[in-house]
Order: C-alpha cells, then structure tokens, then sequence
C-alpha cells in the first residue's frame, strides 16, 4: 500500500501548448503504474478550455466542482456541472473546459496505449468556445 497525502500531489500549471487560460493540473495516479491508467485533478478558471485532442483508449471526466463545457468534433458545445460524468470514445476529437463565468474542476482518467495517453492538437479558437 502506498499514501500520497493531498499536500504531496504533484502540481504544476496547464502548459500553453495544451491549455488556453489558467488551468492547474494536479497529477492524482499515474505515478502508481505509468503503463495502465493516468488521472489527474484539473482545475480550470473562468474560459480557460484544453486544445482539441484524442485518447487512443477513451477518456472518463467527472465534475467535482463548478460549471464548464465539452465538445467533440462535429458536435454541438454542451454545458457540464457538478456531478455530471462525460465518455469520450477512443479516437474521439475533443475540448473541454471551464464556462464563461464559472470555474470548474474535473477529475480526467485515461487509458495509455502502447506508452500513449493523449494527442494534442490545435487550441480551441474563441469563435468555437462561444459556439
């Protein structure tokens, strides 16, 4: 058994490259065996969203705080809350991110395939966020 106390998470901000507006990212279990399964506690403030990406195995989101909005490809722009849990299928492009006006925090888990987890592509532009 191992205890990583809440004090002791690793912490760091969301990087630019994967990011748009301030986002911490707290890494929760991928330390535990890099191989299976990652998750992470990400925070993110007021119109702060991820850039479009897909997870070769899925991806699994569960609101713990706040309001916020998902969109995958080809789909509209939907509004999640406290409590809610989103799917995103293997391969599936898509966004994520807080709503104009609130913060909101999500727990992430993911798969890793083949030592791959996620692959970042293009930030979500102002006129796709607002859509």
């Amino acid at each position: 058994m191992e205890i990583i106390r809440a004090n002791d998470l690793p912490k760091m901000a969301g990087p630019s490259d994967w990011f748009t507006g301030a986002v911490a990212v707290e890494m929760l279990f991928n330390g535990f065996d890099k191989d299976r399964v990652q998750g992470a506690r990400v925070t993110f403030q007021p119109s702060a969203r991820t850039a479009w990406h897909t997870h070769p195995l899925g991806q699994t989101l569960i609101v713990t705080e706040g309001v916020g909005r998902v969109q995958r490809l080809g789909g509209p722009v939907e509004t999640i809350r406290t409590g809610d849990v989103v799917w995103f299928a293997p391969g599936e492009k898509h966004w994520h991110g807080a709503a104009p006006d609130s913060a909101m925090t999500h727990t992430a888990i993911q798969e890793v395939l083949n030592g791959e987890v996620v692959a970042w592509m293009e930030p979500v532009s102002d006129a796709e966020y607002g859509a």
